[in-house]
């Protein structure tokens, strides 16, 4: 008997014990919601060191670009004013840098992407291989060649094997239109040793070198060795669809199409004046093109390049379900 009413005695304990702690979970339930005479709803107190305003990164990133254009080439100006910029952030702004790089890169701001990138670089932040490609960009479109040479060959000597191939692209392309063959034969050449596979500009600009230069024994063997993409894949409305590949011939007349309008902006204005008074007559009828007939024909265009890759890609799910 004594044991059953010990027994009895723990289990009417417990629940006791239970029920105290659902209404005590109750009452708290109850008590959120009440609001306090002194301060309205029960705040929680957020940390002494975060604000509550938060900035987002697209506007920081734009005042960035901002302070930045305002300012002289001087370095320590430069580099003041973007220590100034973070010296109240807990951690490096790594997004906000780099959105802005993108903008300066989008406004052609060679110069303050380098200015930008290197002190970005001295901090220690960003070490990337998209970084490194985006400085070398901008150190060949600023016209400072020896300093893209030796990021170049700074990238090549610690990635070796794992150079990305549009390092290899963008110095090829730098050299060729500085008619600089006898250090893009050796950047080809450090390609192959490392079996990376050439893509299409970078096979069209070798064999126009060759043609160039006479070497049609060269051309004959990169066009054998590395023939032209017969597919190629794009995404059409967020689909992964292949497409037929440009031909070699399509893809040297646009080089030369996009060379011959850098002439024609590079050429003197007294030139083009004189060209526009000669012939009145044609500028005006040039300008009295009617634009809802070229909008019809690129609407055209894209319904044809739409329906060829549904159809391609029905092709490619029927021959899937017969096999």
């Amino acid at each position: 008997m004594r044991c059953k009413d010990a027994l009895f005695e723990i289990l009417f304990a417990l629940l006791y014990s239970k029920l105290g702690i659902i209404q005590e979970f109750q009452e708290y339930q109850q008590c959120r919601g009440k609001v306090c005479a002194a301060k309205g709803p029960r705040p929680r107190y957020p940390r002494v060191w975060k604000t509550r305003k938060r900035i987002g990164t697209i506007s920081k990133s734009a005042k960035l670009v901002t302070c930045i254009k305002e300012l002289s080439n001087i370095k320590e100006e430069i580099y003041g004013a973007l220590d100034s910029f973070i010296a109240w952030e807990l951690e490096f702004p790594l997004v906000t840098v780099k959105k802005a790089l993108k903008t300066l890169e989008n406004e052609k701001e060679w110069k303050r992407i380098i200015q930008v990138t290197k002190w970005m670089l001295s901090k220690g932040q960003g070490r990337t291989m998209g970084t490194y490609f985006t400085l070398l960009n901008a150190l060949a479109e600023d016209g400072r060649l020896d300093e893209a040479e030796e990021l170049w060959a700074k990238i090549f000597s610690e990635n070796l094997e794992g150079t990305p191939r549009i390092f290899f692209d963008k110095m090829i392309s730098i050299y060729y239109h500085r008619d600089m063959y006898d250090k893009m034969f050796e950047v080809f050449a450090d390609m192959e040793e490392l079996y990376v596979r050439p893509n299409v500009s970078i096979v069209a600009m070798m064999g126009n070198v060759f043609e160039k230069l006479g070497m049609l024994d060269k051309y004959k063997k990169l066009k054998k060795k590395y023939p032209p993409p017969r597919w190629e894949y794009r995404y059409i409305r967020g689909k992964r669809v292949r497409i037929r590949a440009k031909p070699m011939n399509e893809f040297d007349c646009a080089t030369e199409g996009i060379s011959k309008k850098n002439e024609e902006t590079n050429q003197n204005p007294d030139d083009l004046d004189g060209e526009a008074k000669a012939y009145p007559d044609e500028s005006f009828e040039e300008g009295k093109a009617n634009p809802d007939e070229l909008f019809e024909e690129a609407e055209a265009n894209r319904n044809e390049l739409f329906k060829e890759a549904e159809a391609i890609s029905n092709e490619n799910i029927e021959a899937n379900l017969s096999s």
